[in-house]
């Protein structure tokens, strides 16, 4: 068969039953991703004779003598086709991994050519292109697109100035030009990116750079079909005799050592409650066994050649039932230093506290509301699935080029596990696309692991779409009571909150979030009397992770809505009812206690965040409601949240100078869509006095750095961004020093330019900086102490009462962030947040029935399309903290917290219905009317 792709004649065999993506990709076309495999999400989006088509539903026959077209063949990072350069310009993707189909469904359409498509008919054409990080906002800015809810496309940043999204029309200053601190750069891999030619995980051709030495074996996952059983045997011959397969690996391969999924500083801080392959399965999805073969088909074969026996072990699904004593006892075989709560109550970690009086205080309010809210499962749905390639290097160290957000922790565990000391074995990642927490957990490089040290050979293993949803992680289900009461000033007399998580089978994160979850969301408000009561405990459901929030979004659903009708029931304006309540600085932070940590108050504007999102809503943006029929409601809400984990967070970073002139930033973080890389060569260009272009970046690789501990817990800039900063400051120092001695001058007369130093007269170059040696500086920091972000959302929606169907008619968010290092990658972050939690609480349902998920692909789990989502104003407070690299904080997981509760506070407020549990479908909001529970 021949095709041609890019311009060039390709002959290839297809197998039978092959589709055109994985044949692409066989052949080099790395631009061409995999997302889903069944046509929802577009990442694997070509031209075919210049019509676009999801390749990964196209039979590879079918490209017999036919043009095919992917993002590398539409142009190059240095002659780009116009909607790549548009999508440059926009700042039009985050982690990327969708960019390169979005740009070819767009660049087939006409976009960015005389044949254009009307601009108002672009969400609809483009809703078989899937973004899970931008919310589309900046891809409607590159494609022209009309937002209803932007009715002049700008968006203001701070409390009075706006700049414009595409930096094209826009003057450029020189500032800017330079990509300093402060300004609005784009990312240095933008380029790439949008030609598809940035690497990601499995992006990797034999002769590449970090790639292994010989093509890779497959792994393919036998998932266990029962919520809870033991293994009593596994028929392997059968298997083992296929030709092409390898070895097939049971629990009787595996180490017989417990450990965490969840990958943080104190790996003590997780149960070890888990195993590469358990003798017991406890859900359904849970690896029996693996197979490693020649090709994935032929792994798969030797799955479906496996023979095993069960024995079906009693099962619990609801939390409050595996509390009871007669419940299954799902961890009871795990010892004290497993670290569960109690594993003959199911218990995994519990909190019980309380400040004051609160029955006393209920007593003294003028109004008391209490409720109980339901926060579902989620799906994290970060287009590149988990995953990653091991293999022994030419020295035998042990090798693994995964989709983590964790290198450096998921090396530990993996030495942990098979007994291996830290430098035989080396974890990096290259672009990760996407994570939102998922990829704080080790899913996949275990297995990875066993495979390469039992065969010898390099190995794959990758996720697909429905493994997501029925082997990995999900946002922990939680069900949240909360009471709370005022006086009649307005003035809260106590707050009570009682929460049960579902952990699923295993432990990773469960404590962590727990803790997490109950801490700001209710230290954000200054009360005298407050109690807390949580519990998360184990049950045969899927394992629930880390989730954007890590907590927070849940519990603040609850309390949010309840100081809505609090604020409702004592007739005051939400606003003012949280300006009379929130904590300012001078107070304490208090929760289940009186706190007494490393929390502090590095910088405060939740006052003007509560201002500029009021504002806005009374300004309005023009944008009425559909018809007379719908009713018109708003409502905001809050959150707080720290900027950085708990209980350590470390980072190191070296800058070196260059021959070249360059600088080399050595950090360990990982890019995976947060912005992080571009605002670290922000920073040490700030600190170098140099152009951005001139700063050579290498990261999220444990032989790169010391240690980092991770990209999670929004600690990107304000960790490793504060590491990397210190050693661009160290580094200038040191060069300062040199110069002055090469010239006999003061330090103070010898001044860094773009292009070496400047003392006096003389002009000193990289060269003769050098001549006496290298020249670097090392900067790290520990992550204490940490400051907080504040995140206000407001909403006004329109509701139509004959379908419940709801319509979002203007979004804003007002964001403490602290000095804004970037303001175009800062508000993508938050537009991104809040499009996320859109779609958990309007949309996102993963049904989950007697512990099997049935929502397995992505037609049956909707994230928000490109027409789903508004256009959200976006402000920042002016504010700098203490404690943060020049000023800033964290702004990655914060915006998502708020949007729910903001969202339910609209709907209550337009039709008189109180919405407890998400997501607030049309159906369910239409049921509640029905019924009349109009709150």
């Amino acid at each position: 068969m021949r095709f041609e792709v890019d311009g060039h004649l390709v002959r290839a065999e297809p197998r039978p039953g092959q589709c055109l993506r994985s044949l692409l990709r066989e052949h080099g076309h790395f631009a061409v991703k995999k997302g889903c495999d069944a046509g929802d999400c577009g990442a694997c989006t070509v031209q075919l004779d210049g019509v676009p088509v999801h390749s990964c539903i196209i039979p590879a026959y079918r490209a017999a003598d036919r043009s095919i077209t992917t993002a590398s063949g539409l142009g190059t990072a240095e002659e780009p086709h116009p909607v790549q350069q548009r999508f440059v310009d926009s700042a039009a993707f985050q982690c990327g991994f969708c960019t390169a189909g979005m740009v070819v469904t767009a660049a087939g359409l006409g976009c960015g050519g005389r044949s254009a498509p009307d601009p108002e008919a672009l969400p609809e054409l483009m809703k078989g292109n899937l973004c899970r990080c931008t919310g589309y906002s900046t891809i409607a800015d590159a494609l022209g697109a009309a937002s209803p809810s932007d009715p002049d496309g700008v968006s203001a940043h701070g409390a009075d100035a706006t700049i414009y999204l595409n930096p094209a029309a826009r003057h450029v200053s020189s500032e800017e030009a330079t990509g300093r601190a402060g300004t609005g750069v784009g990312a240095p891999a933008g380029p790439r990116i949008v030609t598809g030619a940035e690497p990601f995980t499995f992006d990797v051709s034999p002769e590449g750079e970090d790639a292994p030495p010989t093509a890779p074996l497959h792994i393919a996952v036998l998932p266990s079909p029962h919520p809870h059983a033991r293994i009593v045997s596994i028929d392997t011959s059968a298997a083992e005799n296929l030709p092409g397969v390898y070895a097939v690996l049971t629990y009787a391969d595996a180490p017989d050592l417990a450990f965490s999924t969840a990958r943080h500083e104190l790996r003590v801080d997780d149960p070890d409650d888990t195993y590469v392959l358990d003798r017991t399965v406890r859900f359904i999805g849970q690896r029996v066994a693996a197979v490693v073969a020649q090709s994935l088909d032929i792994a798969r074969a030797g799955c479906r050649a496996l023979q095993v026996e069960y024995e079906i072990l009693p099962a619990v699904f609801d939390p409050a039932d595996a509390l009871l004593s007669d419940a299954p006892k799902l961890h009871a075989d795990k010892p004290d230093s497993a670290r569960i709560a109690d594993p003959e109550r199911n218990l995994i970690a519990e909190i019980n506290g309380a400040v004051g009086d609160v029955e006393a205080g209920l007593a003294a309010a003028a109004q008391v509301v209490s409720g109980v809210w339901h926060s579902p499962r989620a799906q994290h749905v970060h287009l590149e699935t988990h995953g990653g390639i091991g293999w022994l290097d030419a020295d035998g160290r042990l090798v693994i080029r995964c989709s983590t957000q964790v290198p450096f922790l998921v090396r530990d565990e993996v030495c942990q596990i098979f007994g291996l000391p830290r430098d035989r074995v080396r974890v990096f990642a290259k672009r990760v696309g996407g994570g939102f927490g998922a990829k704080q957990e080790m899913l996949a490089e275990d297995l990875i692991a066993l495979a390469v040290l039992r065969t010898g050979r390099p190995v794959q293993y990758e996720f697909t779409r429905s493994d997501e949803f029925t082997s990995a992680t999900c946002r922990h289900p939680m069900r949240v009571a909360v009471t709370a009461g005022a006086n009649a000033d307005g003035v809260l007399t106590a707050l009570s909150i009682d929460v049960l998580a579902d952990a699923g089978a295993y432990g990773n994160h469960s404590a962590g979030v727990l803790f997490h979850g109950v801490g700001e969301s209710i230290e954000v408000y200054r009360c005298a009397n407050k109690r807390v009561e949580a519990k998360t405990v184990y049950t045969n459901n899927i394992p629930s992770g880390a989730f954007r929030g890590y907590g927070l979004g849940q519990i603040i659903f609850g309390v949010e809505s309840a100081m809505d009708e609090l604020a409702r029931a004592l007739d005051i304006d939400p606003f003012e009812f949280r300006r009379r309540n929130v904590i300012v600085p001078g107070d304490a932070f208090v929760g289940a206690e009186v706190g007494d940590s490393d929390l502090d108050f590095g910088s405060y504007g939740l006052d003007q965040c509560l201002d500029l999102a009021e504002r806005s809503l009374l300004r309005g943006n023009g944008v009425r409601a559909p018809g007379p029929q719908w009713r018109v409601g708003t409502g905001m809400a809050l959150a707080m949240i720290a900027t950085i984990p708990p209980r350590g967070h470390r980072s190191e970073a070296t800058v070196a100078l260059l021959p070249d002139g360059r600088y080399e930033l050595r950090v360990g973080t990982v890019e995976f869509g947060n912005g992080t890389t571009t605002v670290h060569a922000q920073l040490a260009a700030t600190a170098l006095h140099t152009d951005m272009r001139r700063i050579v970046i290498r990261q999220s690789d444990t032989d790169v750095v010391g240690h980092d501990t991770g990209a999670f817990g929004s600690t990107g800039i304000t960790v490793a961004g504060k590491a990397s900063y210190a050693a661009a400051v160290a580094l200038r120092e040191h060069i300062l020093v040199r110069a002055a001695k090469l010239t006999g001058r003061a330090e103070a007369e010898c001044v860094l330019v773009a292009d070496g130093v400047r003392c006096g007269d003389r002009l000193i170059g990289a060269t003769e900086l050098l001549a006496d040696g290298e020249l670097s500086g090392h900067g790290e920091h520990a992550g204490s102490p940490r400051s907080v972000s504040f995140n206000v959302q407001a909403f006004r929606v329109a509701v139509q009462p004959e379908t419940g169907l709801v319509r979002i008619l203007q979004s804003v968010q007002a964001a403490d962030a602290g000095t804004v290092l970037n303001p175009v990658q800062c508000r993508g972050q938050v537009v991104g947040g809040v499009a996320q939690a859109i779609g958990t609480a309007l949309y996102e349902d993963m049904r989950c029935a007697q512990g099997e998920v049935t929502t397995r692909t992505l037609r049956h789990y909707h994230i928000p399309q490109f027409a789903d989502l508004p256009h959200t104003e976006v402000y920042f407070a002016e504010t700098a903290d203490d404690l943060g690299p020049l000023g800033a904080k964290s702004m990655s997981e914060s915006p998502y917290n708020p949007v729910a509760p903001a969202l339910a506070n609209a709907i209550r407020d337009a039709v008189g219905v109180r919405q407890t549990g998400l997501p607030m479908t049309a159906d369910r909001i239409w049921r509640a009317l029905q019924e009349g529970d109009q709150g």
